[in-house]
């Protein structure tokens, strides 16, 4: 039992017969402390638990943690390779209690499993306990029975924890291991304790106080345990070496890598090797739990890793990319306690492969730039802050990058000038932003970005996580409270909550902090950078500085998801059955609908419709997973990927790849996107389109429903054809050819009661005048028709020309208060009398303007029919005239 994954066993096995739930390792982007930018301790996903925050159904757990230190105030970075025990990624043993078992079970846990179950000779332990500790103390005499002179006793820090300025805190007690005296060190408080001879393999934190503002310090009514133990430290005592690179898990990555770059062990080059492995496990692991490399954040810090990784296979003189080919070796050793590393291994792989490949790239060039930089300048001069800069601008050159390729030299960067060029960057930046136009909102956003930094953004996994407050916006001005009633912008160092962008709407849900509550409304994305929670305080206060407990409105993100993810299917559908000219010319993810216009030049016919509808259901149906990568901009359209035209993409983008592939293509749809989607296909559940019609010239929209909203417009549908069935006293299936009777049936009685009123009025009808007169030598007939359709004075005007022989007749329909005119010349007096001319009259009488047609027959329209008669009065003094 020496080797890691038996010792993981072992401890977890021995606490689980002792009463403790054995949990498994939380993600290594913590949910719930938005202060620290990765777990760096096995107690981090229990904190709310100690604090009493939270409850669970057991009061005692054990855990192998994985933490990562490489960022922030816990960075162990720049010593990873060069010392026996620091690292980027270990694994942290504890064992914890809640408020149950207190000192002297956690000192006799903590026995039995090193000397019996371990077999770890006691002799070679040591222990410490805090100088004001006695109970700690005699409890050790008692149950190891050691040595008043092997109980050391620690006035400092080193052996009393807090969680912060106040809170949960307490003394500590730390177990080291003696590696014998062939190795230079002295005990924990000697002035030799730097050395490697005693090291510290356990340290037990009895938490019994409650640190108050400003110092008191009490009793918690509840004492609790939390130990840890690194994996690497007590595997290295179990397999007799003092160096946590000698142990089996260390000893074949170590191998992995002299294998692949082709670069035997050797004093040169074993700190290269030991930076490989360490780093490939913080890189797999972190991108295992969602993190990908980016300019940005946790991205940031899991690219610096990469980075120092690749440029130690540089200096190796490996000739192929290296890092993606180790990756199998890990999953191999540490799969089986952690299954995501094999679930995600073809990410790893992928992600390390492409970052690699573009450091290669920036590599040559950038090296190339500092050797003749330096070349300009005295062997013991520091490197110009400005040259580190543009290493960084230029190439991607972290500056910790930079300094660690001047370590070997013994030199350094001038880093007071690489700040100032970062900063005239950043003025820069402002300059040449093109925002909202409004300039005073741009300089708040700006400024909390230099203040802060990036958002990050956490939700692509999770709809609830904790975040700090940066910033709070009222009325355009920063300030440092908002109280209940206030309606502000909150901007947080993570969160949940996606920004709107790329057609899809921001999130909505609540903010929960210490001494207040809000209602988020709606994220916006500021300056490509931030992401602004627009919120309004429901009760007490939030204040910058405070953590809040983030909570996404899982309902409508849920929608949101359907409906982007659908609109993803529906392009890629409507591309192949319209042809590949269907572009996205714009595009509304919205909780209850989503909108998609297209460039296509005609109307979508039913028969299409129906089609699109179909194949989209059809694709969903399927179920498959919807998959997420990383790529460079030039790899994902050279895998298939559709970039939309107008949009600005980075060098690296994320694809988002869903459905079954058909005739050689692995994926339906493959697509560049930001945005949230749904897990599998089936979760968008049914869809239905609602319209198409016109935006503009060779531009169409669509807009569809889906899930429970399609489902009740389906069903809506249905009800309403079954009550219009009823009504007509027909099946639903006979419902159209009903219609069609009915239509057909209607046409027939308008045709009937036309004709009967043509006659009607043929016969005299309601006149304002003579039915016919003469004027000037010329017959006129001229009358007001009421009830007739201005569509049936043509017809009325041709049989009254016939009837007449010579002469003109005009008529006049009046329908809703409006007039209709109508003017007939017969051919004969077409020369000498105009039709168009007597109806202008006409129209003017009725509040008319025109009018129009030919000599023999001309029509216009006025809005006062009541001047009906009037109208004819006109075309009368007209005719008299000529």
């Amino acid at each position: 039992m020496t080797g890691a994954n038996d010792i993981r066993k072992a401890f977890l096995d021995f606490f689980g017969k002792n009463g403790h739930e054995v949990v498994p390792s939380a993600p290594l982007v913590p949910i719930n402390d938005p202060t620290l930018l990765f777990t760096n301790a096995g107690m981090v996903p229990f904190k709310n638990l100690f604090t009493g925050a939270e409850t669970r159904p057991y009061n005692r757990a054990t855990s192998s943690q994985k933490c990562v230190r490489a960022g922030g105030k816990h960075n162990d970075l720049d010593n990873v390779g060069y010392t026996a025990r620091h690292h980027t990624f270990f694994e942290m043993l504890g064992n914890f209690s809640f408020g149950d078992y207190f000192k002297e079970n956690a000192i006799e846990f903590a026995w039995d499993l090193i000397t019996k179950e371990y077999g770890i000779n006691k002799d070679k332990l040591t222990v410490t306990v805090y100088h004001e500790d006695d109970e700690a103390f005699n409890l050790w005499r008692k149950i190891a029975g050691l040595s008043d002179d092997r109980i050391i006793r620690i006035a400092t820090s080193d052996n009393f924890w807090s969680m912060g300025d106040t809170g949960p805190c307490g003394p500590c007690s730390e177990i080291f291991y003696d590696h014998g005296d062939h190795i230079w060190g002295g005990p924990p408080g000697s002035p030799e304790e730097d050395g490697d001879r005693f090291v510290e393999i356990w340290n037990l934190v009895f938490m019994q106080f409650e640190q108050l503002p400003g110092g008191e310090r009490i009793a918690l009514p509840k004492p609790s345990i939390d130990t840890g133990m690194g994996l690497e430290r007590i595997a290295a005592v179990m397999q007799g070496t003092h160096d946590n690179y000698e142990i089996d898990t260390f000893r074949r990555l170590i191998e992995a890598s002299i294998d692949v770059t082709k670069a035997p062990e050797t004093d040169k080059t074993r700190a290269s090797h030991r930076v490989i492995a360490d780093h490939l496990r913080a890189c797999s692991f972190l991108i295992a739990d969602g993190v990908l490399p980016s300019n940005e954040g946790r991205g940031y810090v899991l690219r610096r890793i990469m980075r120092r990784a690749m440029r130690h296979a540089h200096l190796l003189g490996a000739k192929d990319l290296v890092m993606h080919q180790l990756a199998p070796t890990l999953v191999g050793e540490m799969g089986q306690a952690f299954p995501e590393l094999g679930r995600a291994q073809a990410l790893i792989q992928e992600t390390l492969k492409l970052e690699e490949s573009k450091f290669r790239t920036m590599l040559e060039k950038g090296l190339r730039l500092l050797d003749d930089e330096l070349g300009k300048i005295s062997d013991k001069d520091d490197l110009p802050g400005e040259v580190a800069f543009k290493l960084y601008d230029t190439y991607g050159f972290p500056l910790d990058l930079t300094q660690d390729a001047l370590r070997s030299q013994g030199r350094k960067v001038e880093v007071q000038g690489f700040d100032a060029a970062m900063e005239r960057q950043r003025a820069q930046a402002r300059a040449a932003w093109s925002g909202s136009g409004d300039a005073a909102t741009e300089k708040v956003w700006f400024d909390i970005k230099d203040k802060a930094g990036a958002t990050e953004f956490v939700g692509y996994s999770t709809e609830r996580a904790e975040g700090q407050i940066v910033a709070i916006v009222k009325d355009g001005d920063e300030v440092d409270e908002a109280k209940a009633g206030d309606e502000v912008s909150i901007v947080t160092n993570q969160t949940p909550f996606y920004g709107e962008s790329g057609g899809q709407m921001g999130d909505a849900g609540t903010l929960k902090g210490a001494n207040g509550r809000a209602d988020v409304t709606d994220t916006q994305k500021m300056i490509g950078a931030l992401h602004v929670h627009r919120a309004k305080l429901l009760d007490g206060s939030l204040k910058v500085g405070e953590a809040l407990d983030m909570v996404v409105d899982g309902e409508r993100r849920a929608k949101l998801r359907a409906n982007h993810s659908a609109t993803h299917v529906l392009h890629e559908v409507l591309r192949q059955r319209l042809g590949e000219h269907v572009t996205q010319k714009g595009s509304l993810v919205a909780p209850d609908r989503l909108r998609f216009d297209i460039s296509h030049q005609k109307a979508l016919s039913d028969e299409e419709i129906l089609d699109v509808e179909r194949e989209v259901n059809r694709v969903v149906r399927e179920n498959a997973a919807v998959e997420t990568r990383l790529l460079s901009y030039d790899e994902a359209i050279e895998a298939g990927a559709m970039a939309l035209f107008g949009e600005k993409y980075g060098d690296e983008v994320r694809v988002v790849s869903m459905g079954e592939g058909a005739g050689g293509r692995q994926h339906y749809s493959v697509e560049l996107c930001g945005g949230t989607h749904v897990r599998r296909l089936g979760d968008i559940g049914t869809f239905t389109i609602v319209s198409e019609s016109a935006v503009s010239a060779g531009v169409r929209r669509i807009e569809a429903l889906t899930g429970a909203a399609a489902l009740d417009y389906l069903l809506t549908q249905q009800r309403l054809l079954k009550e219009a069935a009823a009504t007509l006293k027909a099946a639903p299936t006979d419902l159209s050819d009903r219609i069609s009777g009915l239509q057909a049936e209607r046409k027939t009685l308008e045709k009937e009661l036309a004709d009967a009123r043509k006659k009607a009025a043929l016969g005299g009808g309601a006149a304002a005048g003579p039915a016919t007169k003469e004027i000037g030598g010329i017959k006129f007939l001229g009358q007001v028709l009421d009830g007739i359709s201005p569509k049936d004075l043509r017809g009325l005007a041709d049989e009254s020309k016939k009837k007449l022989g010579s002469g003109v007749v005009s008529f006049i329909a009046v329908n809703d208060g409006k007039g209709a005119v109508l003017v007939g010349v017969t051919d004969d007096l077409k020369d000498r009398v105009s039709a168009v001319d007597l109806v202008r009259v006409a129209a003017a009488a009725i509040g008319g303007q025109g009018g129009g047609g030919r000599p023999d027959m001309a029509q216009a329209g006025g809005p006062d029919g009541d001047k009906a008669a009037d109208a004819i009065k006109a075309i009368e003094d007209t005719l008299a005239a000529i």
